[in-house]
């Protein structure tokens, strides 16, 4: 999560600085110091301690990273629920037929998502024993982060199903 920037601040403990920008580095509450006369304001992520681990419920919004892709499903770690990072991730599947809400026997997981995406999701049940079922079958849900394969740029939306890479102006399907 971006704390500040780097140019008017300076990078406390729990974040570390990024292209000109302040990162937080640990789960926790963020934390500023006023610095003294002539010196920059210290930003930093003060962790809690004990704290406790939400769990993703049917109906919550998450953010998960795509781990795996075949045929049928792509499974993923959720990483986020409701917008709060999670201490623990939890595995989760989107399936092919949750992939959208029409045309769900045409879907090609190969071209919706790759390793390394970041898709915002919807639990839609609790699943089996070893993770969470997902859909994206929602205009605002998705793949929200890609890399792109040959130059390794992060890529734009420019439609419902491509995204772009500035660097190499490559088009990838997602």
């Amino acid at each position: 999560m971006l704390l500040g920037a780097a140019e008017s601040c300076e990078a406390g403990e729990g974040a570390y600085v990024l292209e000109g920008g302040i990162y937080a580095s640990v789960i926790g509450r963020k934390r500023s110091r006023a610095a003294a006369e002539g010196s920059k304001t210290t930003i930093g992520v003060e962790q809690r301690s004990g704290g406790h681990s939400a769990q993703p419920q049917i109906g919550d919004m998450v953010s998960a990273k795509v781990t795996k892709v075949n045929p049928r499903m792509a499974a993923c770690l959720i990483v986020c629920v409701n917008g709060r990072a999670l201490e623990q991730n939890f595995p989760g599947v989107i399936r092919a037929q949750d992939v959208r809400a029409t045309e769900t026997d045409t879907v090609e997981i190969y071209n919706s998502f790759m390793p390394g995406d970041i898709v915002r999701a919807q639990v839609l049940s609790l699943g089996d024993m070893n993770s969470y079922y997902l859909t994206t079958a929602k205009n605002e849900l998705g793949v929200i982060s890609a890399t792109c394969a040959s130059s390794g740029g992060k890529m734009v939306p420019i439609s419902w199903q491509e995204m772009q890479c500035p660097l190499s102006l490559s088009k990838e399907l997602r």
